[in-house]
């Protein structure tokens, strides 16, 4: 790819970072740990197996850099420390003073202090993988995110070897961790039908799971305040846990259950806040999982200020010996589709031709017409659902702006969109930003962007998947201290990691693999916003993926040398 500018939207946006070819590959002399390695030339014919040619050496030479003079957070939450740091294949293979150590690498970069850290592993992603513009993951990997957690929210794809192997032959910007979706699952055997499973259709499901278990996962993800998942009691999601729970990770260490859970405080009818984290965390014990709360937090203005009762619960957990965690984005948007946030989960059963033909009937559509504008009340109004659509009838405009121009009630609007498709839509300030920060300050609390690859064409897109990570440090630790630097970055790598069972990534030593960030904390900063949202980081000087250049000097090479991660 050679690209001046992103073709996403009508008008083409600036890239601002060309997508470059990787130069010549340093080779390391052969020979024990210290070794010299010599100029280009040299090394290469030394390296070069009777027969082999330079010019074949130079193609198939793995990664071999010494960063100098780099200010280290290693991942683990301890003070920086200054270090060189030695990368050859896919590894970190020394962590100190190089000169001490006599190590020298052809291709060495001076950092002149620039912070080294790992990769940032964002813990929910909607990365858009099924697609090749979706593959290079840059609007990721400017932020210096090396890995990105996928499957979440309850969907997943049901055939996870088949796109493991598709992403290994096509290749992929950032590292890939999946879980499988409760959601994909139950509709894959039921539909969208809001009602429990029979025995056997149970059975179908578990085998789904470890299906999915077997393929890799890393776990069952859940997203109950969607559909189908919302038509699951907690009985059913723990049967399916504890199916995943017979694959433990590393062969020792409980899979994942990660939970959009039921009711964030602003689910219509719901069960309320507390009791949504109450039955999700009630839900990984059972299973035998250890439980994230995916994008952790509490929304809708009546919730303004409490996250500490929310956090409370997950303490009181941890404090019995149960693992629980969030992950958060810093954003006070959200984004789903107009369906989740308009239309009450009854009117979904069965799917969209189902709810379509309940529309057309005049005594639903007068029930809707009063729940509709309830479900909204709670989110705020239709002047707070903004549409996140590449169509221009809808990208940009409230729900409020569409009703007007279509002259009609906001409901009808509602479900004479419906009719046609289920479009995304920000809900625009329904998170607190001192709730947010609060829980930024939790020692389980990690990082995640929430966001999903923007479909070319859409102009209005959550700034979140541009910003996330270097808005967090922005906000949070340059503006207003409320937490370290250090802090941060371990929520955003070795915590990652640890609670991945990881157990070669998230932190900067040797034996590890070289998924690592090199950033210029004097420009490190989001520059997307709501309204110009196609705006990639600055800051990110270097980014390696599995010891490849994915950035370097602040240009994107283009290289794909992200891989999926199965589950040990």
């Amino acid at each position: 790819m050679s690209l001046e500018r992103v073709e996403s939207t009508p008008a083409a946006i600036p890239l601002r970072r060309r997508i470059l070819a990787l130069p010549v590959r340093g080779v390391r002399w052969p020979g024990s740990p210290g070794a010299v390695a010599w100029l280009a030339i040299a090394g290469m014919m030394l390296a070069c197996a009777p027969g082999d040619t330079p010019e074949a050496e130079t193609e198939m030479a793995p990664t071999s850099v010494l960063f100098t003079g780099a200010t280290v957070l290693d991942g683990s939450g301890e003070a920086s420390f200054t270090a060189d740091v030695a990368v050859e294949g896919d590894r970190i293979t020394f962590v100190g003073d190089a000169a001490a150590a006599e190590i020298a690498l052809r291709d060495t970069i001076s950092l002149d202090g620039l912070l080294l850290t790992p990769g940032f592993i964002d813990m929910h992603s909607h990365v858009n993988v099924n697609e090749a513009y979706g593959l290079p993951s840059v609007e990721f990997l400017t932020q210096g995110i090396t890995t990105g957690v996928i499957g979440v929210d309850g969907s997943s794809s049901v055939e996870l070897a088949a796109l493991y192997a598709e992403l290994e032959a096509s290749g992929v910007g950032k590292n890939i961790v999946s879980y499988i979706g409760h959601g994909s699952v139950r509709q894959a055997v039921i539909g969208m039908d809001d009602r429990a499973p029979t025995a056997a259709e149970l059975d179908e499901m578990k085998a789904l799971v470890r299906r999915g278990m077997e393929d890799g996962a890393f776990g069952l993800s859940t997203g109950l305040f969607y559909t189908p998942g919302y038509y699951a009691e907690a009985d059913e999601v723990i049967e399916l846990g504890r199916v995943a729970a017979e694959y433990p990770i590393g062969g020792e260490h409980a899979p994942v259950y990660d939970t959009h859970d039921r009711d964030l405080g602003a689910s219509y009818q719901g069960i309320g806040y507390l009791n949504s984290i109450r039955e999700a965390i009630h839900i990984g014990a059972e299973s035998g999982l250890r439980t994230i709360f995916s994008h952790f937090n509490a929304q809708g203005a009546a919730l303004y200020g409490r996250a500490s009762e929310g956090a409370a619960l997950i303490d009181s957990a941890r404090a019995e010996g149960i693992e629980v965690a969030g992950a958060q984005h810093v954003y006070t948007s959200t984004m789903s589709s107009l369906r989740a946030y308009t239309i009450p989960r009854w009117a979904q059963a069965g799917g969209p031709e189902q709810m379509v033909r309940r529309f057309q009937n005049p005594d639903t559509a007068r029930v809707l017409d009063v729940q509709t504008m309830e479900m909204l009340e709670i989110r705020g109004g239709p002047e707070k659902i903004v549409f996140a659509d590449a169509r221009p009838e809808f990208n940009g405009k409230t729900l409020a702006d569409v009703a007007a121009e279509r002259e009609m009630p906001v409901p009808e609007a509602v479900r004479q969109i419906m009719s046609e498709s289920n479009p995304w839509v920000m809900n625009r300030d329904l998170y607190d930003v001192e709730n947010t920060r609060y829980l930024a300050t939790m020692p389980w609390m990690m990082t995640c962007t929430d966001g999903g690859t923007p479909v070319p064409g859409a102009e209005i897109v959550h700034p979140r998947v541009y910003g996330t990570f270097p808005k967090k440090i922005k906000d949070f630790v340059d503006r207003d201290g409320a937490i370290g630097l250090s802090f941060a970055i371990r929520g955003m790598t070795g915590l990652a990691a640890d609670f991945l069972r990881l157990d070669d990534r998230g932190y900067i030593r040797v034996g590890m693999i070289a998924d690592i960030a090199v950033i210029d904390l004097d420009r490190f900063t989001d520059r997307a916003t709501y309204d110009d949202p196609h705006q990639y980081s600055e800051g990110v000087v270097h980014v390696l993926v599995n010891g490849r250049f994915e950035i370097r000097d602040d240009e994107v090479t283009g290289e794909l040398a992200g891989r999926p991660l199965r589950r040990p």
